[in-house]
């Protein structure tokens, strides 16, 4: 088992930080830092002294990042409830409509690596103003758009401020106050990331009964407006005072082509827009595009994120296992609000209002999550979890209109408690054993793996729902849609399950040096 510092920089459900036991490497790294030797460039530096911030920045900057990040969850959250009426606005069918939520979210992984490095280049202020600026005209151009190409463009740009949102406010934190203050301004910097997706469907279902769709994105013009006034005033402008930090540009290509090849070919599958062979070359493509980085990673003194990282064992695991079981959960929150309309016919606002339960067991388990791994151990609560989360999503291939409510809200609630859990576990057990050298790297891979896993998710879960309804345009209601949703959720339910594999690979007592707490009971 690798040695490490203790590095508990966990992310819940939504992406946010658990600050509680960061060190100051872990966080920086969640702030989007690229790998670097920490003696190559000079430390960043604020245009001022640390001690010369006044006292109404001390105060109001942890209130912008929080709205800041509050803004970029709640979009992340209120888009889906709303997938069916801009389907019907567009004339395009609901169950081809992953491409605009996987926009959004390959975006905001593709950029995570590069947030850190624009910052040190151009500052702090400058860079989360632009974030500010480019995520408003985004949210304005999806409101305009009358197509579904436009759509997913307008989601692209809105995805590229997305991804800088919390990466530079968080790392404005880290540089604004010492480690007495940290704790709690990261803690409640990371109160937005359970706000966002407790009221996001609700509201987006809402908006698109007594108004129209366009209203979820032209909601954050106001915001937007008064959060660029505020960075204006209350962010600090930190940046690297040395030399310009190395970037791994040709490593960032490449990885960026993977990705984004990868996610083509099977939204192509999905969506029909593109013939088999095209999607399949796609997939080809990236799939090459991924493998030629990865040996270029091995042979340059400064990869995007280094190799080395696969040599702690449960660095690789943690990582593995998040990318195999986060395809499931990444799916729900696309599939769930299409489910109950489409399928079942439930009205907007009430399908947002039924994706509640779900937020609010991923709440309750934030508090029994550390006992129950600590009582367990990682192996039994990962192996055992995995197996519920696949199974609680698989399980919905049981409801039907015929379903009494309040069964199938304890399920959605029920799938919470098991979701949050597998994230704590699993973020708690891969950054557990990151030294301080290694932490930067292994974070920001990390929050680049949760972005894609369920991105490829989503896409995943359209494909399938798309195949098994035939390519059809569904009837709401009938029971083809029906039955493609029946064997959508047990598909992904299955995938999920076989990420237990992942998990058997832990020894029966390992666990993070960082986390000396949590053994095996058995």
């Amino acid at each position: 088992m690798a040695q490490g510092s203790d590095s508990k920089g966990a992310k819940d459900a939504s992406g946010a930080s658990d600050a509680g036991g960061a060190s100051d490497a872990a966080a920086a790294a969640a702030a989007g830092h690229a790998p670097r030797d920490p003696g190559a460039t000079q430390p960043l530096q604020p245009q001022r002294p640390a001690e010369a911030i006044d006292a109404s920045t001390r105060r109001l900057l942890p209130w912008l990042v929080a709205v800041a990040f509050f803004m970029q969850t709640l979009d992340a959250t209120i888009v889906n409830t709303a997938l069916p009426a801009m389907a019907h606005s567009l004339g395009e069918s609901p169950l081809q409509m992953q491409s605009v939520v996987v926009a959004y979210m390959l975006t905001v992984a593709l950029l995570i690596p590069a947030s850190g490095w624009l910052s040190d280049i151009y500052g702090t202020r400058r860079v989360f103003s632009a974030a500010i600026v480019l995520f408003t005209i985004g949210s304005l151009l999806c409101a305009a758009s009358s197509t579904l190409w436009q759509l997913v463009v307008s989601r692209v740009v809105q995805g590229i401020g997305g991804s800088l949102l919390m990466p530079v406010g968080r790392l404005a934190i880290l540089r604004s106050f010492d480690k007495s203050g940290r704790l709690q301004a990261l803690t409640f910097v990371s109160l937005p990331g359970l706000v966002g997706p407790l009221i996001g469907p609700t509201l987006g279902g809402w908006l698109v009964e007594i108004a129209s769709w366009h209203w979820i994105f032209l909601i954050n013009l106001p915001v937007g407006l008064v959060g660029l006034l505020a960075a204006r005033r209350w962010m600090p402008d930190f940046r690297s005072t040395g030399a310009p930090p190395r970037f791994d540009l040709a490593g960032f290509v490449l990885f960026s082509l993977g990705l984004v090849t990868v996610s083509l070919g099977l939204q192509g599958f999905g969506e029909g827009a593109i013939s088999i062979a095209s999607a399949l070359v796609l997939l080809v493509a990236g799939l090459a595009a991924m493998v030629a980085y990865w040996l270029r990673a091995a042979r340059v003194e400064w990869p995007l994120f280094s190799l080395d990282l696969f040599q702690i064992p449960t660095f690789a695991i943690g990582l593995a296992g998040n990318l195999f079981s986060r395809l499931g959960s990444g799916a729900m929150p696309f599939l769930t609000p299409l489910f109950l309309q489409v399928a079942l016919g439930v009205p907007p606002a009430q399908a947002g209002m039924s994706m509640v339960p779900t937020a609010l067991g991923a709440m309750l388990c934030k508090s029994v999550a550390v006992p129950l791994i600590n009582h367990f151990g990682y192996r039994r609560v990962l192996v055992t979890n995995t197996v519920l989360l696949g199974s609680a999503i698989a399980g919905f291939a049981l409801i039907d209109a015929g379903t009494p409510r309040p069964l199938m809200l304890l399920l959605l609630f029920c799938f919470g408690i098991v979701n949050s859990l597998q994230f704590t576990a699993m973020n708690t057990l891969t950054l557990g054993d990151l030294d301080e050298r290694r932490a930067s790297s292994g974070n920001s891979l990390l929050s680049v793996a949760m972005q894609l896993s369920m991105s490829l998710g989503v896409a995943v879960g359209g494909a399938l729902l798309a195949a098994f309804a035939g390519g059809h345009r569904p009837q709401m209601g009938s029971p083809e849609v029906l039955h493609a949703f029946h064997a959508t959720y047990l598909c992904v339910g299955l995938m999920s399950i076989l990420a237990a594999a992942v998990f058997l690979q832990l020894g029966r007592k390992e666990a993070p040096c960082g986390s000396p707490n949590v053994t095996d009971a058995s």
